[in-house]
This record gives structure tokens, sequence and C-alpha cells, in this order.
């Protein structure tokens, strides 16, 4: 398989970063399958395979895992776009894809000294009263370094890294160009849209790049939490905020994952987890905006059984459509209504193609009904969102993108709970908030404003139809009705066909020529070359050039079908 044309010298030279990457962590094999290794070669790149083997002793998913660490920030970032699509993984590699993390070396000081001073408007030692030199913390975007503000203020001061952003450019240039490829060559990837996938990874990307767009998110949650004292968000200081650097509140807490300190504090380990998934569901149900990543590094607990979330680079959002969908689902769950759960499960993949969706709705009927009379107190809500998603890669049937994001957020919220109290639930925490979101959504008042928006909306449309109707006549009459059908690989085809007629035309052409010049040396006269007729050797001279070509033709085509067939 022909890697497309890369339209740039980096983009070669981060290729060949990402081969050398994967056959180190020995996926050598793929890298070949990709085309990847005769590309490199064409362009005078050389790739030693013979050292692949030091690895080839660990699992798969454990390979692509450190292979994904290694390149960096955006295969980071699809590793764990990809550990939250049960829909297309399997639970081994799941399992490998969540230990990705974004930890990387911390930059020094120096290093983005000048960059710091440029977005800070001085150097940090003039804006700050304290400026810690070394970093708290380090990822593979931005580090983090601490500070305290002139009035006395303890805050955060969040870098990013010097030159990250061209890197990331190219990967999402290279990863779009093997999607397109995957879904071309490769009919039974489309269902799982590739292309879909990469660009949904380059939008996340680049709203983290942009580390102001964190702290709009902080607000906008802070905004939603407004009178709720038990939920902390940091403050934002948007003097000293902009694209590459932002300064926010200092969280002083105990982080989620040193539970021992929350004991020796004595806080309410099952209220802090009441209190957060009570939070975030809020977010996903009321709000249709929510953090997407609430694992314990992103949880602090304060005095006062009070929760502070940070880093808000991740978001999930949802439409209201999609929203009433989710509502629909998750009470299907709760109450064990398994014709609800498939109901949504319908208009979420009504494009399934030959799917048996006959089969498929046995198939989650019989899975809910599995639940039925069992205590609400005893129903995992995320491991049974996890099953259905299991279901549907069964039946290569695909999540969109912003459900599937909510699928992980909900297995990790739940996981975040029980870790902090064996006997959390969250079903039990969901119903009500759902019943609650489901009467106010469907509320005379909703309904009645609903139906005024749509009676607007079709008022409109019918009164642009006269206009649109008259258009489309026009257009018609001038340039007329075109039918345009697509079939795929037909230049190929035709390529193919067009060598096939010249190599003919060239036999008959060899072959006339020998016969007429086989006649020719039999008549006397004319001039004469070693004793021979120099017409008729003319002739069998150029005879013979054709069919070398023709014959050398003919080898290398079929030279080139084999390694296609290969690749």
């Amino acid at each position: 398989m022909a890697f497309p044309t890369l339209t740039a010298a980096r983009d070669l030279g981060r290729l060949q970063e990402i081969a050398a990457v994967f056959i180190r962590h020995g996926l050598g094999d793929l890298v070949r399958r990709l085309g990847w290794a005769d590309r490199l070669a064409r362009a005078g790149h050389v790739l030693r395979m013979d050292h692949a083997a030091d690895l080839a002793r660990l699992e798969p998913p454990v390979q692509l895992r450190m292979a994904l660490e290694d390149l960096g920030p955006t295969f980071v970032k699809l590793g764990q776009i990809l550990a939250g699509r049960a829909d297309l993984f399997g639970p081994a590699w799941i399992a490998e894809l969540e230990k990705l993390h974004s930890q990387a070396p911390t930059v020094p000081l120096e290093v983005v000294r000048a960059q710091l001073a440029e977005d800070l408007g001085a150097p940090p030692e003039e804006v700050f009263a304290r400026f810690d030199a070394e970093p708290l913390a380090a990822a593979s975007i931005a580090q983090v370094h601490g500070a305290q503000l002139h009035d006395g203020t303890e805050v955060i001061v969040k870098v990013r890294r010097p030159g990250i952003r061209p890197v990331i450019e190219a990967d999402l240039r290279l990863l779009e160009r093997l999607a397109q490829l995957a879904e071309d060559e490769w009919p039974d990837l489309r269902p799982y849209q590739p292309v879909g996938l990469v660009r949904q990874l380059g939008r996340s990307l680049r709203r983290e790049l942009d580390l102001q767009s964190e702290c709009h998110n902080a607000e906008r949650i802070a905004a939603h939490f407004a009178g709720r004292e038990h939920i902390v968000i940091p403050t934002v200081y948007w003097d000293w905020t902009g694209e590459r650097v932002n300064v926010q509140q200092r969280i002083d807490g105990i982080p989620g994952h040193e539970l021992a300190r929350v004991d020796a504090a004595g806080l309410d380990r099952m209220l802090l987890a009441q209190r957060g998934a009570q939070a975030v569901l809020k977010m996903i149900i009321e709000d249709g905006f929510f953090h997407a990543d609430p694992h314990p590094g992103n949880v602090f607990y304060l005095p006062g059984n009070r929760l502070a979330f940070i880093d808000f680079g991740m978001m999930g959002r949802l439409s209201d459509a999609r929203r009433d969908q989710l509502l629909s689902l998750m009470l299907g769950l709760v109450q064990r209504d398994p014709q609800a759960v498939v109901e949504v499960l319908m208009e979420w993949t009504e494009d399934a193609g030959h799917t048996d969706m006959e089969a498929l709705q046995q198939d989650v009927v019989a899975f809910v009904d599995q639940y039925r009379g069992t205590a609400l107190a005893k129903l995992s809500l995320g491991g049974m969102m996890n099953d259905v998603t299991t279901i549907l890669r069964e039946y290569r049937l695909a999540l969109p993108a912003d459900l599937a994001l909510l699928v992980k957020t909900f297995i990790t919220l739940e996981g975040l709970g029980r870790s902090l109290a064996p006997d959390f639930h969250m079903a039990t925490e969901a119903e009500p908030l759902l019943e609650a979101a489901v009467r106010a959504r469907y509320s005379p008042r909703v309904l009645a404003e609903r139906g005024w928006t749509s009676a607007v909306h079709g008022l409109r449309l019918l009164g642009r139809l006269p206009r649109e109707l008259a258009r489309m006549l026009r257009q018609t009459k001038r340039t007329g009705v075109q039918v345009h059908v697509e079939v795929r690989h037909l230049e190929r085809v035709v390529d193919q066909l067009d060598r096939a007629v010249s190599r003919l035309t060239v036999a008959m052409v060899v072959a006339a020529l020998i016969v007429g010049s086989s006649i020719v040396m039999t008549v006397r006269g004319g001039p004469m070359l070693f004793g021979l007729p120099a017409f008729g050797l003319l002739g069998f001279l150029i005879a013979g050039i054709g069919g070398i070509w023709l014959a050398w033709s003919v080898l290398r085509s079929g030279r080139a079908a084999r390694v296609a067939h290969r690749d």
C-alpha cells in the first residue's frame, strides 16, 4: 500500500520518527503493511528493522501503548480517545490504553523564559511576588509552575511548551492522510469513521493548545455551579492569560488518589463520592457541557467535604437532541426497560447498513432483562453502558464520538466513586436526577416553548419555499439536470485498460514488422547491408526493440502488482 504523497519535507521527517518508534516497539510489521518503509526508502531515509524483535515478546496492546507514549502529545491524546471506544476495541486493548498518561520531562525555565516574558509582558519575577523556577508538574503540552501574586494569592502558571504546535500539526496531517487511506482501501473500517476520529482528535488538541480556552471552560462550569459552595472551580486571572499561558488559583487540597489523607483529615468518603457524582451528572444531564476526564488527578478534596475540579482542557458537549436520547437510555438501564434502550440504539445506529437489527434488538433485550429484579444499589451504571457498547462492537457498529467520550466519563466517574466508598452506587445517584430532568424537559411550559419554536421555524421554511422552488427551476432550465455516477477506483481501471491496449498495439506492430521484414528479405534489389536487404534488417531491428520494451513492460507490471498485493 503506497502512502499518500507528502506535501512537506517536515512531514516526511516526522513520518520517519513515527516509523522508527513503531519499529523500536516491535511494530515493524505494521510499518511494512502501511508502506511507510518503502516510501521512506525512496526518499533516501533508511529504517533499521533488525532490532524490532527485542520487544516482540510483549503483548500487542502493550507495544502500542508504549509506542504512543514515545510519540508525544498527539498520539497520547489519540490513545486516550481510543481508550473510551469500547465499541471499537476489546477489554485488553482498552485496559492498556487507559494507562496512557501525559507526563513528560520538565523543560528548564531558561528554555521557556523568553516566550513566558513575551506573553506576560515582563519577566515572571517582575510580574509575580514569587515565581518557582522548578515546575510542579509537566505534561506533553504544557507544564505548571507555582507562583504568588503581589497580594499574597497563591496561583499556578501553566506554560505551553515552545515549538509544540508545529509537531502536533504535522502529526495531524499524517494521521488524517492515513485515516483517509484506511477508509479507501479497507471498506470494513468505514463504519468506524477513521477520518472523523482523527478530526475529533484535531479539534480536541487544538483546543488544548489554546490555554485560554481551558479558562473559558472553567468559568462556564463555575457559572453552572454558582451558589453550590461544596463545588470549587479555580479562579482565572485574565490579566496574565493568553493562548500560550494561563494563570489560575492554586488549589490547596488533598489529591483524589491520596485516600489515607482523606481519612486523616476526617472527611466523609461517601458524601464526597455522592457530591462528585451529582456534580458530573449535573454537567451531563442538565448543562450538556461536562468535564470529560474526572480521574483522581483532576479532583481535590477540601475541608468541609468540598470538592475542587481542575484541568478543563478535555470537555464533552451534548446537543439537546442527544441529551434527550441519553436520558431515555440511562432511564431504560436504571429502570430495566429494554424497549427504551433498544429504541435509542436504533436511532444511534440507523446507518447500520446490512446489520441484522432484529438480532441486535434481541441481544439488547436479553442483556437488559438479566437485571430485572436486581436491586438498584447493586447496579453498575458505567458497567452497563460499557456492556452496551460491547454489544455494538460485536455487530461492528460504532457509537458517535460524543457518546463514546460520555461512556468513558461515566466509567471513570464510577471508578472514582467506588475508590472513595465501596458501597457507592452511581445508579442510585443518577435515578432522581434523570427523573427530574425528564420532568423538566417535558413540562407543559417547555413543550409549549418547543412547539412555538417549531411553528416559527415551519412558517419561515414555508415562506422561503416559493423562492427556493423558483430558484431551482431557473437553475434547471439554465444548466439542465445532471446525473453524476461515481465508480470507485475507476481511474485505476481505465489506466490499466489504457496500458493493456498500448501493449496490444505494440505487439501488433512488432508482428507486422516481422512478417513484412521476412518478405523484404526474399526480394532481390535495393540497398544491401552485410549482404542482406537493408530495409529488411531495419524492420527486424525495430521489431526487436519493440519486443524488448513489451517484455520489460509486462515484467514491471507483474512486479508492481505483487508489491501492491503484499501491502
